[in-house]
This record gives C-alpha cells, structure tokens and sequence, in this order.
C-alpha cells in the first residue's frame, strides 16, 4: 500500500524539549527526513552545503521567495533562513515523512502554503513555567539577561498553541515520546495519505464480480 509522505511540524518554546523529541523520533523510524533550510550566512568551519544548510547568497535567496519556491522563510539578525519547496515536494511525493523543527511563524506560513494539506502540526509544551526555566537554567550556557529573554519569547510562542493539530505536555519524556509516536502512526493510515487504496479497493471488487460470474 503506497501513501504520501507526511509534513510534520514539530514547535515549542526552547526549552520545552523539542529537540531531544525531534532526536528520538529519527531514531525511532530513519526513513524520518529533517528538513534542511537554506540560509544566507557563511558556512561555518565543517558545515556542508546540504547537510547543515543549502547556503544561498542573499540575491538568490530573494530569487526563490520571489519565485514561491520557499514553503517558510524570516530574517533573523539580518540573514535569511527558510524551507525550499522543491526537495520537500519531492520527499511527501515518494511517501517520505519530513521533519521541520520551525516555530510558530514558519509553521503558518507552511499550512498556508501549497503543501498545507500535507501537514500534521505538534505544539510541545512545558509542564510548568518553573520547570521550563529550570531547563534552560540547567543548561548552563546563557546569562541571566539571556535567559529572561527566552522566557519573554516563550510566553508568546505558547499563546499560539491552539493553531496546532496535536498539542502535547512534556511532563514525561517517555510517555510524550510514545504519544508523539502515535500521532504519526495514526496520520500515516488516514485515508486520504493512502494513495493506492482507491486502487486496492477496486481489486477488492473485482474479486466480488469475479466470484458471482462463476
């Protein structure tokens, strides 16, 4: 049974443990693709066109917004970041899930896009805000003024969790982890993403008519 591939939106404020989810879901299947951004800033030492990034100077970057080949795209502290359609198509076409790890202005801008009907949005929240700042605390690698920052943002990023489809509460890593899981497995089977089950069904009657003939 042939069916098309998933967009998945993974987003949350940071420190709300998207990334390790992210992590865990590529190991939990491989066939799973991040989704690689293009961007306008210089490669940094051992970064590879493609893997990391697609680097893109900032004429052809405004080239590929013009010419709607990017699905999400900001400027962050004056260089571009964004999605191109282009390999993202490809993938969802081939029955490859793509994973895009975006908040929520990248993700708007994706369900609003071409590709909209392909998308399963997750929102992963915090169980507590005292919790989400001991995280970031305990990373141990942003000042004070950093941190406060990052609550600030947070605030706003968690007032747009009921655009999402799916909105999880990560109390329990494991138990958000199998239930992110499931998510998937459930949007994989829905009728609509099964493209060869029009087909299927057809053999299925044709079975029915062969058996009354005889």
């Amino acid at each position: 049974m042939t069916r098309r591939g998933l967009l998945i939106i993974l987003s949350s404020p940071s420190g709300a443990g998207k990334s390790t989810l992210a992590r865990r879901l590529m190991d939990w299947d491989a066939t799973i693709r991040f989704s690689v951004s293009a961007t306008t800033r210089a490669p940094r030492p051992g970064e590879e066109e493609g893997r990391e990034y697609y680097f893109r100077s900032r004429a052809e970057f405004e080239q590929m917004i013009a010419a709607g080949e990017m699905l999400e795209h900001a400027e962050v502290f004056g260089n571009f970041y964004g999605s191109p359609k282009g390999p993202v198509e490809a993938a969802l076409a081939a029955g490859r899930d793509m994973l895009f790890d975006i908040d929520w202005q990248g993700g708007q801008q994706v369900r609003n896009s071409s590709l909209g009907k392909d998308v399963v949005s997750i929102f992963v929240l915090p169980p507590s805000i005292a919790a989400l700042e001991m995280r970031l605390r305990g990373r141990g690698q942003d000042s004070d003024a950093v941190i406060a920052g990052r609550m600030q943002k947070s605030r706003d990023e968690i007032s747009h969790w009921a655009e999402y489809d799916y909105v999880l509460i990560n109390d329990d890593l494991e138990r958000t982890d199998t239930a992110l899981r499931g998510i998937i497995q459930s949007e994989r089977l829905r009728r609509e993403r099964q493209t060869g089950l029009t087909d299927f069904v057809r053999g299925l009657n044709r079975e029915f008519e062969a058996r009354l003939a005889r």
